[in-house]
């Protein structure tokens, strides 16, 4: 069994807050996938932060009116603090502009460097009159070559995926000032040569055989069209700069620093309290599993480019163990956006809605294969149906009876038979698919695991009639309220890698929350002896109003 779980979500950048489809695409699976493995007691470190390098940030700065240094550091506390509402368990969130990250990006440059991977070259690039400067890739705009956007980047289309470069935009202007009145000049860059190491590139993703089809096909069919050197360096002010003589005025391409950053986060996280070693957790070899959680549309940087630079260092330094690719949450067929101000952004979501109903939903709804839909009636139906009427109403009628019932405490009274019995079979085979979907990512999967959970305890309360039995039987009636308020105390135990919120309010109805812990055998859990009291916990989910979703609908021009 592997020691220690290292999991990594890709960096938000920090320019801005950031939508519901960045939290559904790698932060929010990853906390679920971290959280789950605390609950089978391994050694889980969580590791993410705002990626603040590049021309997003500079672009941002400039439009706010502040420096670009001030603007990251209150981008990133405003980041930081919505993650702690919604719940994002991580055990380090820091910054790509940290010193930390800046001493190991140019320790690793000039590793490469030694090892003979990284080549000068002089590039033809964007020169902006009106602006009297080269433009990076980002501060080109212009129509896609590829699907015909008109907002496409320098670097990437938005709508197809597709990565670019600056010459290949058609009618290209410049994001600074709009306008067209550019021309090509020649000028220095510096590129890791990717070519040279596509072999064992090759080689080393021939041994990720528990790897996602979506990621492998991305990142081998890269391969196959032939993978081209790429260029690191970017004509910008704000980065980690080059250490190198004569490059003064150039700082590292934000995609060379960021993926290193989770390496640096680590360090922060290990210099923050005494007895921490942060080699334990990225040498290579046994005993630590690395898995990154992100967005299809970043496969290339981390299943070929971070890897390359890793194998070209010749640093100790482990390379990914298994990379968790996600689609893409939509709306209306297009994609979230936070540079075009584009959906539902996380502020917005909690003034609506509590964190849970929006982990609920996008975990339940995640978009693993391909991408999800979002719609607020989809919404609305989903969360009523699972939250509303499943589990709230299910919380609601045994505590409510528990309460009116036996003077608010857990019944002690009676003995389990063959209902209870059949009862923890059947909740064991659900538990252990949960387990295997959450083991598995395949969060989906183990949301139907929950719901069959919650509508097991429903159907057993149902079926026992404590609330007839209780003027004959009154032992009866207790044994069966005490199993089904234990079998609400597993179900909460194993829904709270995705509902902690809820699920720590379900624990303080019923008493106090049990040790934090997996739970591996139902009939442990029903066998819980009674006598703690209970305490209705009100209406947990209550129903979304039929006309919640117009005006969401409405309101955020979906």
């Amino acid at each position: 069994m592997t020691d220690r779980i290292l999991v990594t979500s890709a960096l938000p950048y920090v320019n801005g807050i950031k939508h519901i489809g960045t939290l559904a695409g790698s932060i929010l699976p990853a906390d679920v996938y971290a959280r789950f493995q605390r609950l089978l007691r391994r050694d889980v470190l969580f590791v993410c932060g705002t990626d603040e390098h590049g021309t997003p940030a500079e672009l941002a700065a400039l439009e706010a009116g502040l420096p670009v240094a001030e603007y990251c550091a209150r981008q990133h506390a405003a980041q930081a603090e919505i993650y702690r509402r919604l719940g994002i368990s991580f055990d380090h969130f820091g910054r790509s502009s940290s010193p930390a990250n800046h001493a190991l990006t140019r320790h690793l440059f000039l590793c490469l460097e030694a090892e003979g991977f990284i080549e000068e070259r002089v590039l033809q690039q964007v020169w902006s009159h009106a602006d009297r400067r080269f433009l990076p890739d980002r501060y080109i705009v212009g129509t896609c070559p590829h699907c015909g956007d008109r907002a496409a980047r320098g670097d990437q289309c938005d709508s197809c995926g597709r990565l670019l470069d600056p010459v290949e935009l058609v009618a290209p202007r410049s994001a600074l000032s709009g306008s067209a009145a550019l021309e090509t000049r020649e000028t220095r860059h510096l590129f890791l040569l990717q070519s040279k190491l596509a072999d064992r590139l090759r080689l080393w993703l021939e041994g990720r055989h528990d790897w996602d089809p979506l990621v492998l096909s991305l990142a081998r069919g890269l391969l196959d069209q032939g993978l081209r050197d790429r260029c690191i360096t970017r004509d910008l002010a704000w980065g980690v700069p080059v250490p190198k003589s004569g490059w003064e005025g150039k700082v590292f391409y934000v995609w060379f620093d960021a993926p290193i950053a989770y390496v640096a986060l680590t360090q922060e996280w290990a210099e923050a309290a005494p007895g921490r070693d942060w080699h334990e957790w990225w040498r290579r070899g046994p005993g630590t599993r690395l898995v990154q959680f992100l967005g299809k549309d970043n496969v290339a940087f981390h299943a070929l480019m971070f890897p390359a630079t890793i194998l070209g260092s010749g640093a100790d330094i482990r390379l990914v163990d298994r990379i968790k690719g996600f689609s893409w949450l939509t709306w209306g067929g297009g994609k979230f956006s936070t540079s075009r101000q584009r959906g539902i952004f996380l502020d917005a979501a909690l003034d609506e809605l509590p964190a849970d109903w929006w982990r609920w939903w996008l975990t339940a709804n995640a978009p693993e294969a391909s991408d999800t839909r979002f719609t607020p009636a989809g919404f609305a139906d989903g969360c009523n149906a699972d939250l509303a009427d499943g589990l709230g109403n299910l919380v609601s009628r045994v505590l409510s009876f528990a309460a009116t019932r036996f003077d608010g405490r857990v019944p002690d009274m009676g003995q389990a038979g063959e209902a209870e019995a059949r009862l923890a079979i059947e909740a064991d085979a659900i538990i252990g698919a949960c387990a295997g979907h959450f083991t598995a990512i395949r969060p989906r999967r183990a949301c139907e695991s929950l719901r069959a959970l919650w509508s097991l305890c429903d159907r057993y309360f149902a079926a026992q009639e404590p609330w007839r039995t209780i003027a004959t039987d009154r032992d009866r009636a207790a044994c069966a309220t005490r199993t089904a308020i234990n079998l609400l105390r597993l179900s909460a135990v194993a829904a709270s890698p995705v509902l902690p919120h809820t699920s720590r309010r379900i624990a303080e109805a019923l008493g106090g929350a049990r040790p934090a812990i997996w739970p591996a055998r139902a009939e442990e859990w029903l066998r819980e002896p009674g006598g703690p009291a209970v305490c209705p916990p009100g209406v947990a989910f209550p129903r979304l109003p039929p006309d919640w979703a117009a005006s969401v609908a409405s309101r955020y021009h979906l």
